[in-house]
């Protein structure tokens, strides 16, 4: 039996996960670690502390598993997206890595608009300029830190650091660099174009590969700290959503995940590039050579049910709090009484891109109860994410199969208003792994074990739950929906106003 690794770094830890070549869970372990926020909308972590986080999860997975070092075939890499590591002419750190959700660096979005211009950003990055993104911040250090700048010779995103920690490699891969802003993602490699404009020197970049391509190979002290084989391959793994996808299996066109966290993510998979010209969805690489992947935001998912939560009557009757808010949604018809919710609590992504937007209850009236205003929170948000499947089918992409992710994918209710407003299928799958077990199957096709993504998948991912649309409630559902789309215009210019009192 052959075994692979996957590695999480995520931004509240680093979780390892040793799977056998079927995909069963054999050893497992996280370590957290500190966020940092000096100022107000700053957020940063020592890379560091992802480091040794990495070395004592692989030290203990191995360690705990009994299995051969020598049975063990490869590692996968997933992370967190976006986050600036500078290294200098040492490989020491220069300074504490600015994070995806750090928000300083407004001044350097206008400065690559200014250079650039829109359209010229996104038709070669395929996403309009961010503050989040990692261009920004390298602006930003340029600008407000020259001396540190001019100090660094290597840029590396989260993964990609811990991928030199263990390899000694300079290297990152197509779906995470896509979330620089600095790769041509048509084409799939750096653009000079870019970083001519941007006055960024490409010598400081990694080499780029496809995301199941063998990167590097673990150093002889990296095996010795963590009880690996010397030689072990590292493959060039993803981006945290891209590996998610390979982890739940949407690596073929019509295949799509939606993932209901605190805020709430559409993401398709399409084999033909396929840009929104709007900026409305971010147009990445696919974690599968050749292919793509487009992802909507609906800022205020999961979000506007636990602000709305009815978390101390949950814990008089010693159950779940949401397990409690979908029995009582339930009790409630399509459409709420006539209620409709706009969940911009947070302002809007998609297809907004509106940060002055704000929640609404648009129908209140004194016949409505607190369950009717809990189903139209769930709905308001069904509403969304259905938003983000539109612009998908604008561009051209379809979508016949749909994955349920997330803390919301586990309701029951919740899978079955999307099934109903998608109008198609929505799955769950039997493993809740999802991008460590995506970069561990990207690790097996760079060890041989399997062939490509797409036969790794096939092998591995296993559905739990089909919830299949009602063609009664599909009806109804897009009669609620379609005066959902009208709320927002009427209301674009108050929510203008109301930020300026």
């Amino acid at each position: 039996m052959a075994y692979i690794i996957g590695v999480d770094i995520g931004t509240s830890g680093t979780k390892t996960v040793l799977f056998d070549e079927s995909g069963k869970v054999i050893a497992s372990k996280t370590i957290e670690y500190p966020m940092y926020q000096p100022k107000n909308g700053y957020a940063e972590q020592d890379p560091k502390d992802w480091a040794d986080a990495t070395v004592n999860t692989l030290k203990a997975v191995v360690s705990q598993s009994g299995v051969s070092k020598d049975d063990i075939k490869g590692i996968g890499l997933s992370g967190q997206m976006h986050g600036l590591v500078m290294l200098d002419k040492d490989n020491e750190v220069i300074r504490n890595s600015i994070i995806w959700c750090d928000q300083r660096t407004a001044k350097e979005v206008e400065e690559m608009n200014a250079k650039l211009g829109e359209r010229k950003l996104i038709e070669i990055t395929a996403n309009p300029a961010l503050t989040g993104w990692t261009a920004a911040k390298i602006l930003w250090v340029k600008n407000n830190e020259p001396q540190n700048y001019e100090r660094c010779r290597h840029i590396l995103l989260p993964k990609d650091y811990i991928r030199f920690i263990l390899t000694g490699e300079y290297a990152t891969e197509v779906s995470d660099a896509s979330g620089m802003q600095l790769l041509d993602v048509p084409n799939r490699c750096w653009s000079d174009e870019i970083l001519n404009a941007l006055e960024i020197d490409k010598s400081l970049l990694g080499k780029v590969y496809e995301s199941c391509e063998v990167t590097g190979t673990l150093t002889k002290k990296m095996a010795e700290l963590t009880g690996l084989n010397e030689g072990t391959i590292v493959v060039g793994g993803a981006g945290d959503n891209a590996a998610a996808a390979v982890g739940t299996g949407v690596v073929e066109d019509g295949k799509a995940f939606t993932t209901i966290g605190t805020s709430g993510v559409v993401f398709a998979h399409t084999s033909n590039i396929s840009i929104d010209a709007l900026g409305r969805v971010h147009t990445c690489c696919a974690a599968v050579p050749g292919a793509w992947h487009v992802m909507g935001v609906t800022q205020g998912a999961g979000l506007s049910l636990k602000w709305f939560r009815e978390k101390e009557t949950a814990k008089l009757m010693g159950v779940d709090e949401y397990y409690l808010m979908d029995k009582e949604a339930e009790t409630v018809e399509v459409g709420s009484n006539r209620l409709l919710y706009l969940p911009y609590l947070m302002g809007e992504r998609t297809p907004h891109l509106d940060p002055n937007a704000r929640g609404v209850f648009f129908g209140l009236s004194a016949m409505h109860t607190k369950k009717d205003m809990l189903r139209a929170v769930m709905e308001g948000v069904s509403y969304s994410l259905r938003d983000c499947v539109e612009v998908f089918r604008e561009m051209k992409i379809d979508i016949n199969d749909m994955m349920a992710c997330g803390g919301g994918g586990s309701s029951p209710l919740w899978r079955s208003m999307l099934a109903d407003l998608y109008n198609c299928p929505v799955k769950t799958l039997a493993s809740k792994e999802g991008p460590a077990l995506g970069v561990a199957l990207l690790a097996s096709v760079g060890a041989g074990i399997y062939s490509s993504v797409g036969e790794a998948c096939k092998q591995v991912i296993e559905i739990n739950k089909i919830q299949e649309p009602s063609a009664e409630k599909v009806d109804e559902y897009e009669k609620y929906y379609q005066l959902y789309r009208e709320i927002y215009p009427a209301l674009k210019n108050s929510f203008s106003k109301l930020s300026t009192l």
